[in-house]
């Protein structure tokens, strides 16, 4: 009884095995496409472009800073203000600066003065040179006292030369002093709004070596885009080319613009030996160098954009497109059915026949955005390409049941 069972199993499979195998070479009889990628040549738009990630910033950015040393008595302006150029932004005391003025002024009075009494003293040695002189002609006075009355006022005018140099001297201490009063008040530069509070009210600030920053303004009203483009794709980038951008926060929008610039180095030039250091020893430069080539190389490119609803903030992340190409309403069909060889634009395709059967074919292609391909000659809208062929596990998985359920 067992071996009956068996030996009926085994005959079922078998023919199970038979009627698919039946089945199989029928169905492939009948769909001579049935390994092959097909699609259709279409009309479309092909937009070739470089893709790069870019930082939005103000077209202006300031970063206004003490000149002078003192404790800040008033901050005017709180982050996200609006000011104009000249608006008051900060004051420091002014005391020490106050005072150095009045002594500046002093010293110019002290200097001064002492000017005119020379000058006096000139009119009356030039008074007893004139008499001398007059005396000694009549043989009434001697020579030495003649002399005498010449050097005097020689040495009378050459002091007053020299008070006027030191009034010149105590003049500019005058004017530093009184630029340096003015640097108390610390006034925007330029027109823009208050992105950054960096210094507090009652807070000292030291400007012996640099100017410590106050606040930073920038003007939000036209934003510059700094897009990174890769060194693969910078030669194929020109100025003014269109370029779209959007934002982390609205893809959905698109902002157009013209490409403006176009960095001659990469910002890695900065850390070049030859540049940082004119003594680094070999061994520090080859490392350098080494360190440097295996980084990626990215160029700047610089647009500007409006923005009169202040949408776009600084430091955003921008999405931006580089248009090297476009074309509307041409013959296109999937990247992936050309060929990879070819002469210049000159690729091949394989078409497929009304009877399922294939041929290569030349065709000259357009631009090409990695997806879709533009065909300039060679193919019809509606004649079919093959893009792919099937795995042997794709056509086994796609390959509809026998009849039966078999």
């Amino acid at each position: 009884m067992k071996s009956y069972l068996r030996n009926s199993i085994v005959g079922a499979a078998a023919a199970t095995l038979a009627v698919g195998l039946w089945w199989w070479r029928s169905h492939s009889a009948v769909d001579p496409l049935a390994d092959l990628l097909v699609a259709e040549a279409t009309t479309a738009d092909v937009q070739q472009t470089v893709q790069a990630t870019g930082t939005l910033r103000p077209v202006r950015l300031v970063a206004v800073g003490a000149q002078v040393s003192g404790r800040i008595t008033a901050m005017k302006v709180k982050i996200g203000d609006t000011v104009k150029a000249g608006d008051l932004v900060a004051t420091i005391d002014s005391v020490t600066q106050e005072n150095d003025l009045k002594s500046a002024e002093a010293a110019l009075a002290d200097v001064r003065a002492q000017k005119r009494q020379k000058e006096a003293s000139l009119v009356y040695a030039e008074a007893v040179l004139e008499r001398e002189t007059a005396t000694f002609a009549k043989l009434a006075s001697s020579k030495d006292a003649l002399e005498s009355a010449r050097a005097t006022v020689k040495t009378t005018r050459a002091q007053i030369d020299s008070l006027a140099a030191q009034i010149t001297q105590a003049e500019v201490k005058v004017d530093t002093a009184r630029v340096d009063l003015g640097y108390t008040r610390i006034v925007a530069p330029i027109d823009g709004t208050v992105l950054l509070v960096v210094a507090q009210e009652g807070q000292t600030v030291n400007a012996v070596q640099s100017a410590p920053t106050i606040v930073v303004l920038g003007r939000i009203d036209r934003m510059t885009v700094r897009a990174e483009i890769s060194e693969a794709d910078a030669p194929k980038v020109k100025l003014g080319q269109p370029v779209t951008f959007s934002i982390l926060g609205d893809l959905d929008r698109h902002w157009e613009a013209r490409l403006e610039a176009l960095d001659p180095a990469p910002d890695s030039l900065r850390s070049d030996s030859q540049i940082t250091s004119s003594s680094t020893s070999t061994t520090s430069s080859s490392s350098s160098s080494s360190s440097t080539s295996s980084s990626a190389i990215y160029y700047y490119g610089r647009f500007d954009v409006p923005n009169p609803d202040g949408v776009l903030r600084t430091y955003m992340t921008a999405q931006v497109k580089v248009i090297l190409g476009e074309a509307k309403g041409v013959v296109t069909v999937p990247t992936a059915a050309l060929s990879t060889a070819g002469a210049g634009s000159e690729r091949t395709v394989e078409v497929v026949g009304s009877g399922g059967a294939t041929e290569r074919r030349k065709v000259v292609v357009g631009l090409d955005d990695k997806v879709r391909a533009e065909i300039r000659s060679g193919l019809a809208v509606g004649e079919k390409v093959v893009v792919g062929r099937r795995s042997t596990e794709a056509k086994t998985s796609a390959m509809p049941g026998p009849p039966g359920g078999l």
